[in-house]
């Protein structure tokens, strides 16, 4: 049976990643009335995007704790590969957010960043995210904790579609061939 607070976890995380999910698949369906990225990146908005990619992520770390260990995997496996994909994940996520600037992070039009990381995968942040979500559901060896982790990969793994069309009509020909040489997540 689940604690009230797996509950609230469970339906915090699975709240936000739907408003994701939906904001992505309303900006792919209808990219002239899009919501992420925004037209205009207004506070309001970069709030809305953040606390819910957040609340995605302490869900899953409440859930983790919560369920400590249900699968009884072997501290090597945990500790070795989840640990260090929580390390690195977090590292690339510090430089990407370094080489893009938190406003293109949040939505911001800047400058189009092609190299670096960036010359690996147009989207290294995602996937960097993706891999902090993996980390933690392997080291917390929870079954609540990969759930929700799942969906966060799910979420993750779609706004670059809903972002791409957005990239064309800032960047133009500099985005179509840089997009032609660098694969979308690696």
């Amino acid at each position: 049976m689940l604690s009230n607070i797996e509950v609230l976890a469970i339906s915090v995380g699975g709240i936000a990643g739907c408003y994701l999910l939906l904001a992505f698949g309303w900006s792919i369906a209808f990219p002239e009335r899009r919501i992420w990225p925004p037209k205009q990146a207004t506070t309001g908005i970069k709030l809305r995007v953040w606390l819910a990619t957040i609340s995605i992520f302490a869900a899953t770390f409440v859930l983790g704790i919560a369920d400590w260990n249900n699968f009884g995997w072997p501290v090597p496996v945990r500790w070795g590969i989840g640990l260090a994909l929580i390390i690195i994940g977090n590292v690339v996520v510090s430089i990407g957010v370094r080489n893009i600037g938190f406003g293109a992070t949040s939505g911001e039009v800047a400058r189009l960043k092609t190299d670096g990381l960036y010359g690996y995968s147009r989207n290294p942040q995602y996937v960097a995210d993706m891999a902090i979500l993996i980390g933690w559901a392997m080291l917390s060896a929870s079954g609540w904790a990969a759930g929700v982790a799942a969906f966060g990969i799910v979420v993750l793994a779609a706004a670059p579609f809903a972002e791409e069309p957005w990239l064309e009509d800032i960047y133009g020909a500099n985005y179509r061939a840089y997009k032609t040489k660098v694969q979308r997540y690696l």
